[in-house]
């Protein structure tokens, strides 16, 4: 399996920046798509953004496009998540997600099977 542990979840006001850290473990980490999925308290599970770990391409939510970016230290297996521009409507836990590449809608968070823990993230209003 693959092991992943969050960091860098806190309180901040809105307009603030933020960012995530995911720590991989597993040799065969090249291999998987990397992922972030939050989820607010009484919602559903929703896609935020993903990275191919082969040639780095990125995909993004609507809502966060332009405003978060993700990316990838594979010396570190390690996959981000900057946050900025921070609103209320982004306080949710961040989870990081993986999963083998296939051929799987990347931004449906049921294809993913490797789960972290979560980084809660709150943003005053």
């Amino acid at each position: 399996q693959v092991q992943l542990v969050e960091a860098g979840g806190g309180v901040v006001q809105a307009g603030v920046s933020l960012k995530l850290s995911c720590a991989a473990a597993g040799r065969t980490f090249s291999t998987v798509v990397r992922a972030w999925v939050r989820q607010a308290p009484g919602k559903e599970r929703e896609f935020v953004a993903a990275i191919r770990w082969s040639g780095g391409s990125t995909y993004y939510a609507d809502s966060v496009k332009g405003r978060f970016t993700i990316s990838r230290d594979n010396a570190k297996n390690t996959v981000y998540l900057q946050m900025n521009s921070l609103t209320p409507e982004d306080k949710a836990v961040y989870h990081c997600a993986a999963r083998t590449p296939g051929g799987a809608d990347m931004s449906s968070p049921g294809t993913y099977y490797y789960w972290g823990p979560g980084a809660p993230v709150t943003v005053s209003s």
